[in-house]
């Protein structure tokens, strides 16, 4: 049967007219606001979908987005059907992400890391393209792409040997698909693909018996609990909080946002489109966060030079 690809996103917004926000300063008004938040302190930087995007990777909820539900935890772990389904679209879509090259976005928090101005990224990303441009001090809060986790024995495999034994049990199964370069991806490496049924998955083959899963944090999973203690470190130990490209919708980011505010630290969010923390930055820009954060990189080197 043919495989027919059907349009990828991720929750679409509710209301085009929060894009831009329009309580917030624009790129040119904020830029000077923000350095001047920043400048003489040593950051933390919070990053979402939006640092990707200029990568090539669409984000979860801005204007762009395309409605989708995502496949839950439960889903994944309770029925062996769903499990075929997420495989067979992960495996065609993580290429994809794996491919995929820093923003400039990246670059520029590489840049003030190798400074000395950014102390540490906590990144809800899971494309590793932080590290990629050279960041070092990163945290994978949701987890990261590369790795596959068995749910029985914490057996870890890297990607591209659970990806070389999914295509060995899948001879073909991609073949019909003709127009791989108009598929829309999205941030979790989904192609969302129909007719999945006959796709064929493994268990873990350390222990025979566990439930081969990626490492990442699915909808309806918790973060790691020594993952959500270094963030808090991380948050604990810098001057101040940079965040960037992220809605700020679920706890997994906000809590940060709440930490830094109770530690009397300033707060800089870069989103373009409201956040789920506005009213707790210091300072709000409504901006590309590409272009912004290049531009922000150049203000606060530039005492330095």
């Amino acid at each position: 049967m043919p495989v027919r690809v059907i349009r990828a996103g991720y929750g679409a917004p509710n209301d085009q007219a929060l894009f831009p926000d329009p309580h917030a300063l624009d790129a040119a008004a904020g830029l000077p606001a923000a350095a001047s938040a920043l400048k003489g302190r040593q950051l933390v930087v919070l990053t979402g979908a939006g640092v990707s995007t200029d990568s090539g990777i669409p984000d979860y909820r801005g204007p762009e987005a395309k409605p989708r539900t995502p496949m839950t935890y439960q889903e994944f772990m309770g029925s062996e059907r769903m499990r075929r389904h997420y495989w067979a679209r992960n495996q065609f879509g993580w290429h994809f992400v794996a491919n995929a090259e820093p923003s400039g976005a990246h670059i520029a928090l590489a840049e003030l890391e190798r400074r000395g101005i950014v102390r540490g990224i906590i990144t809800q990303n899971i494309d590793r393209l932080h590290q990629k441009a050279g960041s070092i001090d990163v945290l994978d809060l949701h987890g990261t792409h590369q790795r596959v986790i068995c749910t029985r024995c914490g057996t870890r495999i890297p990607r591209h040997i659970v990806s070389d034994r999914l295509d060995a049990l899948n001879p073909g199964f991609y073949d019909d698909v003709a127009t791989r370069h108009d598929i829309e991806y999205a941030p979790d490496a989904d192609a969302t693909i129909e007719h999945t049924e006959h796709f064929e998955i493994y268990d873990c083959p350390v222990c025979q018996e566990g439930i081969l899963k990626p490492d990442v944090v699915f909808f309806g999973e918790n973060a790691p609990a020594e993952r959500v203690r270094y963030a808090k470190l991380l948050v604990d130990r810098a001057q101040a909080l940079l965040v960037a490209g992220t809605s700020l919708t679920v706890n997994s980011g906000k809590r940060y946002v709440r930490r830094a505010v109770t530690n009397g630290m300033p707060v800089v969010i870069v989103n373009h489109g409201v956040t789920g923390s506005d009213h707790l930055a210091t300072v709000k820009v409504d901006a590309f966060v590409g272009d912004f954060l290049q531009s922000l990189t150049e203000e606060l080197l530039h005492d330095l030079d």
